[in-house]
């Protein structure tokens, strides 16, 4: 008995020559050639080997971008601050040129005449054009661009990441939001694509800071203790770092931290979460919090915890997951905001909030994924 061969679905990326999408790219590439394990790649698991899930080596992947320099590049230049390991640039280097070649100008530049459908038929258009030239059965576009700042009620034109996810409806692709940006968020976005028969997923990926605080809130609310205050404080390099000293940007930004206190403890605690930009620190991040809490009798106590870790190297392999789940979603029907999947969001668009429900949820999804529900 022979299978039929297994369809290649493609994933553009929003922000293709970035931190995350150029490790996402490399480390697509040695999974896919065995060269490094599935460390941090949670749909790499024995709970979603019955999904059909697309495989690793049936991923194509190209995107939009306005930064100049090519994936090989960046790819060195992480190699370099220590985020990929040592000679792996040079082992994929085959990948990362392919990817490099799919890559379009992205956009609105300051100077960009075109209005708003100008632009949405652009990036429509060059999405499409990959689907054909690559054969692809669906393609998963995945917004991973530069925080945006909260839009103002009189902008001129919509957010840059509403007019890549309207391009995407246009294209016939879902889209996951892995960013703070409105996204499918911008009002009308979500039913239009729903009525397409399109999935989505998002907001604003859980990495570092905001998922410690979805094992640690609920904790505090099982136990009965009472929070006083959560403080907390973000010191980010690179370009990210640099993005988040906008505090429109930053405000953004820390929505979908206060959010998982306020779904997890039922209220916002007394506290502010700051970020600050420290370029020395390049692509790696401290992220420090510090909880005031209540014990039996009114004992006050303190609990303080300490990150350190790459961002891109934690958000790289749920990019692959997120790919992965909502390309098998687009292909078993399911369209709107794909349940199960806030377990990878600070602001997800659907509930629980603790992250013990929400991977249950996720459990489900591969379930329902399978077959068997």
């Amino acid at each position: 008995m022979t299978t039929a061969p297994q369809e290649r679905v493609g994933v553009w990326l929003i922000g293709a020559r970035g931190s995350v999408a150029t490790t996402t790219v490399a480390g697509h590439a040695a999974l896919a050639a065995g060269l490094h394990p599935f460390t941090g790649l949670v749909t790499a698991g024995p709970e979603f080997a019955e999904a059909a899930l697309p495989s690793l080596d049936h991923l194509v992947f190209g995107g939009h971008d306005t930064a100049p320099t090519p994936l090989p590049k960046r790819a060195e230049q992480l190699a370099e601050a220590g985020v990929l390991p040592p000679g792996l640039p040079v082992a994929v280097a085959d990948a990362l040129i392919r990817a490099e070649a799919e890559i379009r100008p992205g956009g609105p530049q300051s100077d960009d005449p075109r209005d708003d459908q100008e632009l949405i038929a652009a990036f429509a258009a060059d999405i499409t054009t990959f689907q054909r030239r690559n054969d692809l059965a669906r393609t998963v576009v995945v917004h991973l661009a530069s925080t945006e700042p909260v839009p103002a009620d009189d902008a001129p034109r919509a957010p840059a990441s509403s007019l890549y996810a309207t391009a995407a409806i246009e294209a016939g692709c879902s889209y996951v939001n892995f960013t703070p940006a409105s996204g499918m968020h911008t009002p009308g976005l979500a039913e239009r694509a729903a009525r397409a028969g399109l999935p989505h997923a998002g907001r604003d990926g859980k990495t570092g800071q905001t998922l410690l605080r979805a094992v640690l809130a609920p904790m505090f609310a099982q136990r009965a203790l009472n929070v006083r205050a959560w403080s907390g404080s973000n010191l980010l390099g690179g370009g990210d770092g640099a993005t988040l000293a906008d505090p429109q940007a930053a405000a953004a930004k820390n929505a979908g931290k206060a959010r998982a206190l306020a779904d997890n403890l039922g209220e916002t605690p007394e506290g502010t979460t700051h970020i600050d930009h420290v370029p020395a620190l390049g692509d790696w991040k401290t992220a420090w919090d510090h909880i005031a809490f209540d014990g039996f009798l009114g004992t006050r106590m303190v609990l303080q915890t300490i990150w350190q870790g790459c961002d891109s190297a934690l958000a790289a392999p749920l990019v692959l997951d997120l790919a992965r789940l909502v390309a098998r979603a687009h292909a078993s029907g399911i369209s709107g905001p794909v349940p199960g999947l806030g377990f990878f969001f600070k602001d997800p668009d659907t509930p629980p909030p603790g992250l013990a429900e929400q991977y249950r949820e996720l459990l489900a999804l591969a379930e329902r994924l399978a077959g068997r529900s």
